[in-house]
């Protein structure tokens, strides 16, 4: 029964937090958003005069733009995690409708097999190229 609680508690935890990441990336690409960032950079220049340009002034924005840049890296790259993840899911599907199911999960090879297999799929691809073309030579016969 407490491993039932437990997960049901980090799915609980893992939908939160999907749902504020998403909320968040979405909000965040708005133009409001954009702009509402652009004032307040402005609104804090602006009062630099007031305060004398003082430590305390700069570190008002140092301290804001690096809380902010710290906690949009993860959403980030939480988002493209998702995207990545929900790609690879399409892709698959494509592969398997299409009887190639060779490929699917290849995106847990090691690069060096990655960097292998494409490299032979692009040999293969040359060849299949060159073949057309000296078959569509053959068709069109000697040239004189």
């Amino acid at each position: 029964m407490t491993n039932d609680k437990a997960t049901n508690r980090v799915s609980v935890t893992q939908r939160a937090f999907s749902a504020v990441a998403n909320g968040v990336a979405h909000a965040a690409g708005r133009p409001g958003i954009f702009m509402l960032a652009l004032l307040t950079v402005v609104g804090w220049a602006f009062t630099g005069p007031v305060f004398h340009y003082s430590d305390a002034w700069q570190l008002v924005i140092n301290t804001g733009t690096t809380i902010v840049t710290f906690l949009m890296v993860f959403l980030i790259q939480n988002s493209q995690n998702r995207d990545s993840a929900a790609i690879q899911v399409k892709l698959d599907e494509l592969i398997q409708v299409a009887g190639k199911n060779f490929f699917v999960g290849i995106e847990h090879l090691t690069d060096d097999e990655i960097d292998r297999l494409r490299e032979s799929l692009e040999r293969r691809a040359k060849g299949a190229v060159d073949a057309k073309a000296q078959e569509a030579a053959d068709k069109t016969g000697p040239s004189s």
